[in-house]
């Protein structure tokens, strides 16, 4: 794996919408039902600009294929939970960040972040793992970009 490309953000409190999926494979069934809201109510029909996030919750554990996978998409104070989605104000935090594309580099890429992390000048924080999503929704998994964010405190 090439030399890490590691930038320090800090990521501003946000307010987000917010599903959970849960099973062999959370992530598909997590964006699937945010697909599913997104498209009923409209949301990104706005003109406004919405970020993606997702994290495992709960974390795989030896023993047991399920997980749970939670995404996000930022919202403005209009937008109210229903159904499965709920809203969440998010605190934001100090991140080390580098980029993947493909979904077979994601967690190669997190081991390397994480070994960065534990060499530098910084120290783990408690703050939430993310993943940040670009590009199209549902698109092919080989083009799948995401920003790893790693939480450090200074």
């Amino acid at each position: 794996m090439s030399e890490l490309e590691v930038r320090i953000v800090r990521l501003d409190p946000m307010r987000v919408a917010a599903v959970l999926g849960f099973g062999a494979g959370p992530e598909g069934l997590a964006w699937d039902k945010m697909t599913a809201w997104l498209k009923a109510t409209h949301l990104l029909d706005n003109g406004q600009p919405h970020r993606f996030f997702g994290f495992n919750n709960p974390s795989p554990s030896a023993g047991s294929p399920n997980y749970g996978y939670e995404v996000w998409v930022t919202v403005d104070e209009t937008v109210q939970a229903e159904g499965e989605i709920t809203v969440k104000d998010f605190s934001g935090g100090l991140y080390a960040v580098t980029r993947c594309k493909g979904v077979e580099s994601i967690f190669p890429t997190w081991q390397q972040l994480a070994r960065w992390g534990e060499e530098s000048r910084y120290h783990g924080a408690n703050h939430q793992w993310l993943e940040e999503h670009f590009g199209v929704l549902g698109g092919p998994l080989e083009e799948l970009v995401l920003d790893l964010y790693l939480p450090i405190g200074e």
